[in-house]
C-alpha cells in the first residue's frame, strides 16, 4: 500500500469530534445529524413517563382540570380573586395550560446532567439534544392540554359566556416559542448549577411553585396591588400569559412592548443558560 493511500485512510472520517472553542457554541448542523436521537428520546420520555400507570396518556386531561378545579373553589370563591369578568374554570385553565409547559420544561431540564451522568460519560453525543429532547415531547403535553382548552371554550361558547377569540391567536405560535425557550434557558442554567450545588435540585420545584404566584396564573394584571405590579411585570412569564388570556379569551393587559419585553428577557435568559451549560459541560463527569 501506497504511502499516499495511507493518508487517506486516516483522513476519511465518518465523524470528527472536536473541543468546543467558546461557550456560546452551538452546532446547529450537528444537532440536525442526530435528528433521529432526538426523536429517540422524546419518544423514551413520553413512554417511560406514563409506563405501569392505570390510566396512561389520559393524565394530560386529568391533572390540569383538577387542579383548575382547586384554583376554581380556593382563589374563586374562597378568596374572591377577579378573573376580568371571565368565567372561573376558563380564566384558570388558560394560565394553568401556559404555565404547565413553562414549568415541565425547567423542572425537567434542570436534572438533565443529574438523571443522565452515566449516559454522558460513556457516549458522545450533542448534549443540548437532551435539554431539547425534554422541551420537544413537552410539547406533546401541551398540545393535549390546549384541546382541553379548546374544548371548555366550546362549553363556555355553547352556554353563553362572555369571552371572544382575537386576532392574538395567531401569535400562538411565537408564545409556545417564547414558553419553550424561556423554561430552557432557565433549565440549562439550572442543571448546570446543580453539578456543583446540589442543594439546588432540591429548590427547584418549590421554586417554581412560588414563581407561579408572582405570574398572572390565579389573578390577572389588572387586579394586582399598584406596589407590587412592577415585580409581576418584570417577570418575562406575565407578559406571555396575558397575551395568551387576551388571544383566546379577549381579556388581559395586552401590547406589544410587554410581549417584546419578554422576547428578550426570552432570549437573554436562553443565551446565558447556554453559555453557562457549555461551560459546565466540560468538566461535569468531575463533578457529578
Amino acid at each position: 500500500m501506497s504511502e499516499k493511500s495511507t493518508t487517506l485512510e486516516f483522513e476519511e472520517w465518518s465523524l470528527t469530534i472536536r473541543p468546543k472553542h467558546g461557550w456560546f457554541d452551538v452546532d446547529i448542523a450537528e444537532l440536525w445529524q442526530y435528528r433521529d436521537l432526538l426523536y429517540m428520546f422524546v419518544k423514551r420520555d413520553f413512554v417511560s413517563f406514563y409506563k405501569q400507570t392505570v390510566l396512561g396518556p389520559l393524565w394530560f386531561f386529568i391533572q390540569p382540570l383538577f387542579t383548575t378545579i382547586v384554583f376554581t373553589f380556593v382563589f374563586g370563591n374562597l378568596a374572591g380573586l377577579s378573573t376580568d369578568g371571565l368565567p372561573q374554570p376558563l380564566f384558570y385553565l388558560a394560565g394553568i395550560t401556559a404555565w404547565n409547559y413553562f414549568s415541565d420544561c425547567i423542572i425537567k431540564t434542570s436534572t438533565v446532567f443529574k438523571d443522565n451522568a452515566t449516559l454522558f460519560g460513556k457516549v458522545f453525543f450533542p448534549r443540548m439534544i437532551m435539554p431539547l429532547s425534554i422541551v420537544t415531547s413537552n410539547l406533546v403535553r401541551f398540545g393535549v392540554q390546549m384541546i382541553l382548552f379548546l374544548g371548555m371554550m366550546g362549553y363556555f361558547a355553547a352556554v353563553g359566556a362572555s369571552f371572544q377569540v382575537t386576532s392574538g391567536v395567531f401569535l400562538l405560535p411565537l408564545l409556545v416559542l417564547l414558553m419553550a425557550l424561556l423554561g430552557l434557558g432557565l433549565g440549562l442554567t439550572i442543571t448546570a448549577m446543580t453539578t456543583r450545588y446540589r442543594d439546588l435540585s432540591f429548590l427547584v420545584t418549590f421554586g417554581v411553585q412560588l414563581l407561579m404566584y408572582v405570574t398572572t396564573v390565579i389573578y390577572p394584571l389588572s387586579a394586582a396591588p399598584e406596589r407590587y405590579r412592577w415585580l409581576i411585570e418584570l417577570n418575562p412569564m406575565t407578559g406571555i400569559i396575558e397575551a395568551f388570556r387576551y388571544a383566546f379569551l379577549g381579556k388581559g393587559d395586552f401590547d406589544m412592548w410587554s410581549l417584546g419585553y419578554s422576547s428578550i428577557a426570552t432570549i437573554v435568559i436562553l443565551a446565558f443558560g447556554v453559555v453557562i451549560f457549555n461551560k459546565a459541560e466540560k468538566n461535569f463527569v468531575d463533578t457529578v
